[in-house]
């Protein structure tokens, strides 16, 4: 306990004073003791016990660090940065500095490392180069279910589906054949499920769509064809490497302006594919003068493959050029019968035996954020979840916005809000690097250069493995950022401010720095009586370029 050392002094001392005299004192008698005075009386007398307040302060700290810790491992990174500075803001506020004892020096060197630690298992867990995960899309499963099951159609549906075309003719023609008159026994039976999930999860985007294809001049029942390709899920990807809602193929959807790259897909963005589907199938359309069975067909095999069976059948009429094997592949033939299937039902769901539950269209408002900006920092200025703004654009491809400015989706009622944190969000936004290829510089060079895979450059860059480099040209290296945490001014000044007031050690520290607006190497190396090359050297630096946020070890 603290102070006992002192008090066995003080009694050491008393019995050696008794022992010295030549007259020794009549010991007392069993039946005559001598008072005695409790323990704890004496030791509080006797000891002047005093609370240190440096390790009050280290304790305050420490504190301070486990809410930020908390606070992390909840996903609230800008929280947890402010806990974080705190704690360090506590240790520099001490009279003499963070460094003023051998105890509070290696408080603030601990502390400064478990916050690096932590930062460096968030980059782990959610580092903007882990790609969205995705689906696998609805046509590819339906296509391989049709290919070993097609039930005959029962009587009752076929006078089920007489009698609605009767009430309630379509825009477009739909023949009450077996072919179609099978998938919709097929959707009623074993895929009953499936079409109910689908139908629910296509509440949420065919008002949208809906209104785009009417803009467009296009039949109203062509908004059910995502029911078959996608079941309505944005990040759908088949197994030909189409996706989103309209199932676009990579080739298609550049022509159609939707913009594919290491960031972003806007395959996958439900307002622009649908309007880029609608224009693409207005063109179809009226290549096939109006034929929907073939414009239909084109839009799953491609206009040039459905036009050459054409030519090769001698055949203007789709089912009479589906019922051979020879022009068009299994799944075109399949395909607008299912889609057809798929109108019907969707129309009227009650009348086929379907209960579909209500979901609310999506609604959401727009902000620009200027750069790449981690999604935790916009979901926790927002008081969403990370998945909820995911939900909003599953165009991006990352866990970051895109670099430069872009138009971002947010729930309703938060716009002005993140608009005001944007505002002064300069220091959190995550930069990458750039890399100007010189002459015979290879992508596995440049990939071992910047410590990336191969894999992750190449697909930063949209490279194959066929595709060459050219000298100038100019590639983006997907590296980690070195902010794991968003910044604030304590820990940049938290350097200076840390140092002892008595001369330094002949042994220097590492100490950590971060880059602030109008910082360069050279004036860092001069502010902590450093070189340049020891910097880039110690932080394995390639270059002189630095970017606002970045952590710099220096000695």
């Amino acid at each position: 306990m603290p102070g006992a050392p002192r008090l066995l002094v003080a009694l050491a001392v008393v019995a050696t004073a008794a022992c010295g005299g030549r007259a020794r004192p009549d010991l007392p008698s069993a039946h005559h003791p001598l008072p005695v005075t409790p323990l704890s009386e004496n030791v509080g007398r006797s000891l002047d016990v005093r609370e240190d307040p440096t390790a009050s302060v280290v304790v305050r700290a420490d504190a301070e660090f486990a809410l930020g810790e908390r606070e992390l491992t909840a996903g609230r990174v800008v929280t947890a940065r402010q806990h974080f500075d705190q704690a360090i803001d506590y240790l520099l506020a001490l009279p003499a500095g963070a460094r003023s004892t051998v105890a509070t020096s290696a408080a603030f060197d601990r502390l400064l490392d478990r916050i690096s630690a932590l930062e460096l298992l968030a980059l782990r867990e959610g580092d903007g180069l882990t790609e969205a995960a995705t689906e696998p899309a609805a046509i590819d499963e339906l296509l391989g279910v049709a290919l070993f099951e097609r039930p005959a159609p029962a009587a009752t549906t076929a006078e089920t589906v007489m009698a609605d075309l009767d009430r309630s003719p379509l825009g477009i023609p739909i023949p009450a054949n077996d072919r179609v008159l099978s998938f919709v026994e097929l959707f009623q039976g074993r895929l009953h499920g499936f079409l109910v999930e689908g139908m629910e999860r296509g509440h949420r985007y065919l008002p949208m769509v809906r209104q785009v294809f009417a803009d467009e001049g296009l039949p109203e029942e062509l908004i059910y064809v995502p029911l078959v390709e996608s079941a309505f899920k944005p990040n759908a990807l088949s197994r030909v490497a189409a996706r989103g809602l309209w199932q676009f193929m990579p080739p298609t959807g550049l022509e159609y302006g939707l913009r594919q790259n290491w960031f972003i897909d806007e395959r996958s963005d439900p307002e622009k594919a649908t309007r880029a589907a609608a224009r693409y199938l207005k063109m179809l359309g009226k290549m096939f003068d109006g034929d929907w069975n073939m414009a239909l067909a084109a839009y799953n095999a491609g206009q040039g493959r459905v036009q050459r069976a054409m030519r090769q059948a001698g055949q203007q009429d789709y089912w009479r050029l589906t019922a051979s094997t020879r022009y068009l592949p299994r799944e075109t033939r399949d395909y607008v019968p299912m889609i057809m299937a798929a109108i019907l039902i969707a129309r009227n769901p009650q009348l086929y035996g379907f209960e579909v539950g209500a979901v609310a269209p999506l609604a959401y408002e727009q902000v620009t954020v200027p750069n790449a900006l981690d999604l935790k920092i916009l979901a926790e200025w927002s008081g969403v979840t990370v998945d909820e703004l995911r939900a909003l654009n599953p165009e991006l491809r990352r866990t970051t916005t895109p670099l430069g400015a872009h138009g971002l989706k947010v729930p309703i009622g938060t716009a002005t809000t993140i608009e005001r944190h944007l505002r002064s969000a300069e220091a959190l936004y995550v930069h990458f690097n750039f890399h100007t290829v010189k002459r015979g510089e290879t992508v596995s060079a440049i990939a071992r250069r910047y410590h990336v895979s191969l894999a992750e450059l190449r697909e930063a860059n949209d490279l194959t493995t066929r595709s060459r480099i050219r000298a100038n040209q100019t590639l983006m290296i997907p590296q980690r950022p070195t902010q794991g945490l968003p910044s604030s001014a304590a820990e940049s000044t938290a350097v200076a401010a840390a140092r002892p007031a008595t001369p330094a050690p002949a042994t220097r520290t590492a100490a950590v720095y971060r880059v602030r607006a109008g910082d360069t190497l050279y004036g860092i190396a001069r502010r902590f009586e450093t070189t340049v090359e020891q910097i880039k050297r110690i932080n394995r630096l390639n270059s002189n370029r630095i970017n606002i946020g970045d952590r710099l070890t220096v000695r």
